[in-house]
C-alpha cells in the first residue's frame, strides 16, 4: 500500500484557507465585536497554535480576511453573470442577481467590516482599496449584463445608480427580511432602465 504525502506547503496553504473561510463566517454569525482569533481556529479545526503561526494577531487575520473576502465577492458575482438567461427578462434578472449578491452571506461580513472600519484606522487603510476594486468589478459586472454603452450620456450614472439601489436594499435586508418590497422596488427599477436605455433615433449607424 503506497501512502501518498502531502507537501507540507500544501497543508500550510489549505490551513490558511481554512482560516480565512472561518473568519468570514464567523463575521457573518457573530460580527466584527463576537469574532475572536480563539473562536475562528475552532471553527477552522486548527489548533490555537497553528492559527498563531499563520496569523498573530486578530489584525493580522482579518486583514487576510479581508483581501480573501473581495476575491470571493467577486468570483460570486461574476459566475452569477455567467448564469444569466437571455431574452425579455434579461434586466430583472440582473437586477435579481445584483440584489442576491448584497443580500449574500458575504455582503454581511464586508459589512461587519465596513462598520468595524469607521473607528479602526489600521482596518480602514485596508478595507478601503478593497471596496473600492470590488466597486469597480461589480460596475464591470453590470455594466456587461445589462449590456449598457457607457458612452451613451447618463448611461453611467444608470449603472451606479442600480449598484447603489441594490447595496441600499441589502442594507435594509440585514434589519428585516425585505423580499417583498424589495420585489417591487426592481420589478420598478428594470421597467426604468429598460425604457432608459432602449436605443433612440440617435443610436442608428449612419446610411452609407
Amino acid at each position: 500500500m503506497t501512502v501518498t504525502r502531502v507537501p507540507q506547503e500544501q497543508r500550510s496553504r489549505a490551513m490558511r484557507q481554512r482560516l480565512l473561510e472561518a473568519c468570514v463566517d464567523c463575521l457573518v454569525e457573530h460580527g466584527w465585536s463576537g469574532t475572536s482569533t480563539t473562536l475562528v481556529s475552532q471553527r477552522a479545526g486548527v489548533s490555537r497554535g497553528a492559527q498563531l503561526h499563520h496569523f498573530p494577531t486578530k489584525s493580522d487575520l482579518v486583514l487576510a480576511a479581508v483581501a480573501h473576502l473581495s476575491e470571493v465577492r467577486g468570483e460570486e458575482l461574476r459566475l452569477a453573470a455567467a448564469a444569466l438567461p437571455s431574452g425579455t427578462r434579461r434586466t430583472r434578472a440582473v437586477l435579481e442577481m445584483l440584489a442576491e449578491h448584497f443580500t449574500s452571506p458575504v455582503f454581511a461580513a464586508a459589512l461587519e467590516l465596513w462598520v468595524a472600519a469607521r473607528t479602526d484606522e489600521a482596518l480602514r487603510s485596508a478595507v478601503a482599496p478593497l471596496e473600492q476594486h470590488v466597486g469597480r468589478e461589480a460596475h464591470a459586472v453590470a455594466r456587461d449584463a445589462l449590456g449598457v454603452d457607457e458612452s451613451r450620456a447618463g448611461a453611467r450614472e444608470l449603472v451606479q445608480a442600480t449598484l447603489d439601489l441594490v447595496r441600499g436594499l441589502g442594507l435594509a435586508n440585514t434589519i428585516s427580511d425585505d423580499a417583498a418590497r424589495r420585489a417591487r422596488i426592481l420589478d420598478r427599477w428594470a421597467l426604468t432602465l429598460d425604457a432608459a436605455l432602449a436605443p433612440t433615433p440617435d443610436d442608428a449607424p449612419e446610411a452609407p
